[in-house]
């Protein structure tokens, strides 16, 4: 059961990590650190893209850390095996309700963003390590999905400190990684391209983590309850995002009837 609830942190880290890279955070860092940009500030950009993967996994770390202190908590009051699955999957489902909006208060959460003054108060090794080591926590700058907090949950409830300390790892190492995703970035018009494509993107990106969190959550109950359980499961998470879809349809047809 422990087994189960570890792919599933990973599976987390890595969708939490991939959609946080539509933070205003994020695509800012992937405006601010490119190719063009370090060579106006005269600075080399492999350097300090390298500097900022090194932050976003020293921040990844940073979490993995506490998350396995957590882990040997909950490992010491027997808090795994089964009724870690069980606890694991309600929380997926949670979290995939939150990301659908189906609560009042839905991501992003903690709108704060770096502080660019930095990229000319400092040098690259200081700018580049601080906004990954920011970047790489998930939890100092905009939470775009509630994965991020469900994979330090999900990681505590494997009840094991290196399986933990693992999670919260990959998931700097991902989040830090997608500074990379500005490399070919040479120029101004091949900048505005890119941010174009991922604008057209982020709604995609929205929907597939909502999917992923259910599908999380779907695959944790038929685990830990058989394929009734997951069922169940299932439809106590896509009845409620299917109902605040609608209603949400029917708002925004009212607003355009209205306009």
């Amino acid at each position: 059961m422990n087994g189960a609830v570890a792919w599933m942190a990973v599976l987390a880290a890595v969708g939490a990590a991939l959609r946080s890279t539509w933070s205003p955070c994020a695509l800012s860092m992937l405006s601010t650190i490119t190719p063009l940009t370090e060579r106006g500030r005269g600075h080399r950009y492999p350097a300090t893209a390298a500097w900022f993967v090194v932050g976003g996994i020293a921040g990844g770390m940073t979490v993995g850390a506490a998350g396995a202190g957590l882990a040997a908590v909950a490992r010491a009051v027997h808090l795994g095996g089964r009724s870690g699955l069980a606890a694991a999957t309600v929380l997926a489902g949670l979290a995939a309700l939150c990301d659908a909006g189906v609560f009042r208060a839905r991501p992003p959460f903690l709108r704060r963003q770096v502080n660019e003054d930095w990229l000319t108060r400092y040098r690259p090794w200081v700018y580049g390590t601080g906004f990954g080591w920011q970047i790489g926590t998930g939890l100092t700058t905009y939470i775009m999905t509630t994965g991020v907090i469900l994979t330090l949950a999900l990681a505590v409830l494997t009840a094991s400190p290196l399986a933990a300390f693992a999670v919260g790892t990959l998931f700097g190492l991902v989040r830090g990684a997608a500074v990379l995703l500005s490399s070919n970035l040479t120029g101004p018009s091949a900048l505005l391209a890119f941010h174009r494509r991922l604008d057209a993107l982020a709604s995609l990106s929205r929907t597939a983590t909502v999917l992923l969190l259910a599908g999380l959550a779907v695959a944790g109950g038929a685990l830990r309850w058989g394929v009734a359980g997951g069922v169940l499961v299932a439809a106590a998470v896509a009845v409620p995002i299917g109902l605040t879809t609608a209603r949400r349809g029917v708002r925004r047809t009212h607003r355009l009837e209205l306009s």
